[in-house]
């Protein structure tokens, strides 16, 4: 016997009790006082169903991905259609955007989405706090873009802390001097990359939300009721500070990336200077050696006692000598 397929229809009425429907074939219509459908991963049916009952048509999943303003934002059929790109798997390695369609046929509101955003999980366990004027169809739709808004504020305040405690890692204790691996800095630069992606979905998330802010300004269902209204001018505001905000976090994240290529480069030269170093600090007793080593038969040197402790001596000598004067002079 199969599991019963979830519902992936969730109706949610004025008073916040939320219908599922599953049989499709029997229902005529959704309660009368039903204001949010939230759709997620629907099927051909399920839309067609929906389509039906509201008189509009659904957008599918190609729809939803297209970049075009006029197919992301746009009224058909007294129904307003916006489409925006919402933050999914912010807390894993891999976040990613979400294309999200926002409906509002009459005094209902219908979202279309094919990820579980936290923001949307949010918004419904708080769905039942909402005074009983907020429960309209544009009111939800303004107080659903207040909790994305903010569970995007808090996405940005943890990349921060985290790029904050990166940048310690990457220019260290000054005051310890720990001996790191030798590939420590190259495993920062995948950790800012990540960040990079993640503030990057950011501004993107939010540029998306702004589009569809503006747009929903200029609806009638906007301009009628006063709260929403002023409600959205607030989210808009908060999305402009969060953009300058993310702007601000991604040149740190470029500071950042520049520093750790300048602080590699800078152990590479490191590196190469001792080579450097050691090889002209090697060069005199090499040349000594090399006199010494000619098999020409004249060579007074060769009928000394001590010609092989000298030639020792003189081989250090020549070597302390280049030492000390690079110690003298800086350089190492």
């Amino acid at each position: 016997m199969q599991p019963e397929r979830r519902p992936v229809i969730t109706a949610y009425c004025s008073n916040c009790r939320s219908v599922e429907i599953r049989d499709l074939s029997h229902a005529a219509s959704f309660p009368e006082d039903v204001v949010w459908i939230d759709m997620i991963e629907p099927t051909r049916d399920e839309e067609i169903y929906v389509e039906k009952v509201l008189g509009i048509e659904v957008p599918t999943r190609d729809d939803l991905k297209d970049i075009e303003p006029s197919a992301r934002l746009y009224v058909e059929n007294d129904a307003v259609f916006m489409t925006a790109s919402l933050l999914w798997k912010a807390d894993t390695d891999v976040p990613t955007l979400t294309d999200v369609a926002f409906i509002l046929a009459g005094n209902r509101l219908v979202t279309i989405r094919y990820a579980h955003p936290k923001s949307f999980a949010l918004f419904i366990a708080a769905l039942h706090r909402l005074p009983e004027n907020w429960r309209s169809g544009a009111a939800l739709l303004a107080k659903l873009l207040e909790t994305i808004v903010d569970r995007t504020a808090e996405i940005l305040e943890i990349s921060v802390s985290r790029i904050d405690i990166l940048s310690m890692h990457v220019f260290g204790d000054r005051a310890r001097k720990v001996r790191k691996p030798s590939n420590y800095l190259e495993e920062k630069l995948r950790d800012i990359a990540g960040h990079h992606r993640m503030i990057s979905k950011v501004r993107d998330s939010l540029g998306s939300l702004a589009r569809l802010l503006t747009f929903f300004h200029t609806i009638p269902a906007m301009q009628q009721d006063r709260e929403t209204k002023e409600l959205c001018r607030t989210v808009s505001r908060d999305i402009q500070s969060l953009s300058e905000h993310a702007s601000f976090v991604a040149a740190n994240i470029t500071f950042l990336l520049d520093a750790s290529l300048g602080l590699i480069n800078i152990e590479q030269n490191s590196i190469i200077k001792i080579f450097s170093i050691a090889s002209v600090v090697f060069l005199p007793p090499t040349l000594v050696a090399s006199v010494y080593g000619m098999n020409f038969q004249v060579m007074p040197e060769l009928t000394w006692a001590a010609g092989y402790p000298y030639s020792l001596a003189l081989m250090v000598i020549s070597a302390v000598i280049p030492f000390f004067f690079f110690r003298w002079k800086g350089w190492l």
